[in-house]
């Protein structure tokens, strides 16, 4: 090429001339006098019209056919002034030529048009990887366990569940031989809905409940009822006669209470390939271990484990505690800190080898339901639990006692003394850590409504309504409200027009000292007052409109939400344990 530029056709700028070549289907870069040129106007009038024109002129669109590498015998080259040299010398430059294009400007041009196509090329790549991970990923459909669909403006909860099976090489010296996948890890995930904390809560695999029936997708897409069972262990709420994932979630539904939105599986595999993909997990231990039944060895202190080392680690009980379920589980808490820690580390997340590898072990370890089950909406899951501090996740474990039906201690059952008010904080979204709540406290209109005046029970004229409550609630709440409460002029009236989330209270503005009256008896909150407009009852009188909704417990039961977590043994997911 003419360093120069001095009109010569192929002083053409390079990034200008990619062109597609029709039998390849591939774009080539052009350097002939033929490669296609852009806002090109004709030669000065009296040139050749075939001429390849000299200094001062510009060259013509030449036909794609037509690229002579030279200029013919009928194709004069470019003339020079008498006496000039061939190539001017280094310096400015005499009379009317060209400009030369700056170097920055070249570079411009050709990375605007590479990357044109690094940008299409990287596209369709990351296209096809979110293809390839969703191919990785494994649901199960659940029906009516749990949610359609996953929504970032929510607080939600995910069962984690970690299964005995026995699968992948290497696992024969874990779980029960022969096991069809119990639930053996389970840990229910309660995520805020304003992001500022999570609560992990940790389900004995030994705890004594009563597994609910439970409708399961069958193969041909037929549902199969699994007949529930009562007093066994929760483990068996998995796998046991048949049952999926979601008798597990309806399991700790009927135990806690909780509304569970999605679950996440994993088996013993996961544990290895997931702490291989982010280097090693860092642990701790008080004292230096040799376990014969896990093949566990560390040395007292820190340790990086992952891989095998990393699932005996977590399988271990006989090392730690009392050697039983309840100490492992605070092993398997630490160590799960240990891996968010990984996780989320500049180490991790500025590591695209690491995060490729992430994000395979992770689509492979896990299956899900199908309401989380594409990769896009994990990636939402991921995202959204990221935006919580691991200095407000909080590991516990759901409140227990051995139980007191056998004399070798084997089992445990639900503490009923201290479980319930663990399972109203996380059903009402309180942090188990100090952090700032986000619109968590009532607004001051809201909290006025309950200051005032208060009637007399046998003044509040009432109209209830079921609206989501368990069957037989209204009539249940009228005969409280009269024969206990000494509240006469009540009514039940049956089902309301929609279901509610929420028990309310509707009111016009001169009832409000029956509302309040009313909410104090019931145990609501401001919240649950709504003055608007009243309804006339039977009599033709204006009458209150009490609605219970999903949240109702019973007649006498308190609906007030609390505001404080009560205290636990808990740890957090920013502290590294050793254990013991």
């Amino acid at each position: 090429m003419d360093a120069q530029g001095r009109g010569r056709a192929d002083n053409i700028d390079p990034a200008d001339q990619w062109v597609l070549n029709p039998n390849t289907g591939e774009y080539e870069l052009r350097l002939t006098p033929s490669a296609p040129q852009s806002g090109v106007p004709r030669p000065r009038r009296g040139s050749p019209a075939n001429a390849v024109p000299g200094a001062g002129t510009r060259a013509r669109r030449a036909p794609e056919r037509e690229s002579p590498a030279t200029p013919g015998p009928d194709v004069p080259g470019p003339r020079r002034r008498r006496g000039a040299p061939a190539e001017p010398p280094p310096g400015r430059r005499k009379g009317r030529t060209k400009p030369k294009k700056s170097k920055a400007k070249k570079i411009l041009l050709w990375t605007g048009g590479s990357m044109a196509f690094v940008l299409v090329a990287v596209s369709a790549a990351g296209y096809l990887y979110l293809k390839h991970l969703e191919g990785n990923v494994s649901t199960t459909d659940v029906g009516s366990a749990g949610k359609k669909g996953f929504s970032k403006d929510e607080a939600f909860n995910i069962l984690i569940i970690g299964t005995d099976k026995r699968t992948g090489k290497g696992n024969e010296g874990y779980g029960d031989k022969g096991s069809v996948g119990h639930a053996d890890t389970n840990i229910l995930l309660h995520v805020s809905k304003d992001r500022t904390n999570a609560t992990a809560l940790s389900i004995p695999r030994d705890l004594i409940v009563d597994v609910p029936d439970c409708p399961t997708k069958q193969p041909d897409g037929s549902e199969k009822v699994v007949p529930g069972t009562q007093s066994v262990r929760f483990n068996t709420s998995l796998g046991q006669d048949g049952r999926d994932p979601g008798c597990t979630m309806r399991t700790v539904k009927a135990v806690t209470g909780i509304s569970v939105d999605h679950f996440m599986m994993a088996d013993f595999n996961a544990v290895k390939t997931l702490t291989s993909a982010v280097g090693g997990v860092d642990v701790c231990v008080a004292h230096a271990v040799n376990d014969k039944e896990s093949h566990l060895k560390l040395p007292a202190g820190k340790s990086k484990v992952e891989g095998e080392q990393a699932l005996a680690f977590v399988r271990t009980r006989h090392s730690f505690g009392n050697q039983g379920d309840l100490d492992r589980i605070k092993v398997q808490q630490q160590f799960l800190g240990s891996l968010m820690r990984k996780m989320s580390s500049s180490d991790t997340l500025t590591n695209p080898a690491k995060l490729i590898s992430l994000a395979e072990a992770a689509t492979k370890a896990l299956t899900v339901d199908t309401g989380i089950g594409n990769v896009s909406t994990l990636k939402d899951v991921a995202l959204e639990l990221k935006k919580v501090p691991t200095k407000n996740i909080t590991f516990t474990t759901v409140p227990v006692l051995d139980n007191p039906a056998e004399k070798v201690k084997a089992t445990v059952v639900v503490n009923q003394s201290q479980a319930p008010a663990v399972f109203d904080a996380i059903k009402s979204d309180v942090s188990f850590t100090a952090v700032k709540q986000k619109e968590k406290k009532e607004k001051a209109e809201v909290a006025a409504r309950l200051k005032g005046t208060r009637s007399a029970a046998a003044d509040i004229r009432v109209d209830i309504y079921n609206g989501g409550a368990p069957g037989g609630s209204a009539q249940e709440t009228l005969n409280w409200l009269q024969n206990t409460e000494g509240v006469p002029k009540s009514s039940q009236l049956g089902n309301a027009a929609a279901p509610l989330s929420k028990t309310t209270v509707e009111y016009s503005p001169d009832q409000a000292d029956q509302a309040r009256k009313l909410a104090d008896l019931m145990g609501l909150s401001a919240s649950a007052l709504k003055p608007g407009k009243s309804e006339k009852n039977s009599q033709g009188l204006p009458a209150i409109v009490l609605t219970l909704g999903k949240d109702f417990k019973g007649a006498g039961v308190s609906l007030t939400t609390p505001t404080k977590a009560p205290e636990v043994d808990k740890s957090t997911a920013d502290k590294t344990v050793c254990a013991s």
